[in-house]
């Protein structure tokens, strides 16, 4: 009898265990959940952005039709990625068809002067350093849930449960490349 009730607390001590697990991994799921959410806001406002400044840069370079064209197609394919590995790869084709548009900018003074371009710049700037900060706090979201389902014993529960890694939203590879080298000041 005594077997029975050893047998008992031990059965109630790992069901115990074993929700405690799921209800913290849940936890750690929704923060990631809830991270991406804040990223994809920030994407919105970027996506509402990019038409206006694409028609105020038009305007001053309508030659540059290929670059224009470049970033409605990244826009576009940004809009539709469905997964977070697909949205992370067309968000990283987007930021470089931007910057090629600001490029382009930098050829035409009068247009850089023009104050409608200067807000648009300065609204997707921001829009771009909140996407950043959010970026940041998706990545530790993912690294915390990541860590917790790969750390013993979770390890062995989390599969069973249906827990998976989370992608990191990293930089392109050539951000990465971009981002290890000091900015070159002409004068």
């Amino acid at each position: 009898m005594i077997i029975f009730w050893i047998f008992l607390g031990i059965l109630a001590l790992l069901v115990l265990y074993v929700i405690i697990i799921f209800n913290r991994l849940i936890v750690l799921r929704m923060r990631t959940n809830e991270a991406w959410s804040d990223i994809k806001v920030q994407m919105k406002r970027r996506y509402d952005l990019i038409p206006n400044l694409v028609t105020t840069v038009k305007g001053y370079a309508s030659h540059e039709k290929a670059v224009f064209e470049n970033v409605t197609k990244a826009r576009s394919v940004a809009m539709g990625a469905e997964t977070p590995g697909e949205k992370i790869k067309a968000e990283n084709e987007l930021t470089k068809t931007i910057k090629s548009l600001f490029a382009v900018a930098e050829n035409y003074p009068q247009l850089r002067a023009s104050e409608n371009f200067q807000k648009l710049q300065e609204e997707l700037t921001g829009t771009e350093d909140k996407i950043e900060a959010s970026r940041r706090f998706y990545n530790a979201n993912v690294r915390d849930f990541n860590t917790a389902i790969q750390v013993f014993p979770s390890n062995m529960i989390a599969p069973v449960l249906g827990f998976k890694n989370f992608d990191l939203f990293e930089l392109a590879e050539g951000e990465k490349e971009a981002a290890g080298k000091a900015p070159e000041v002409k004068f």
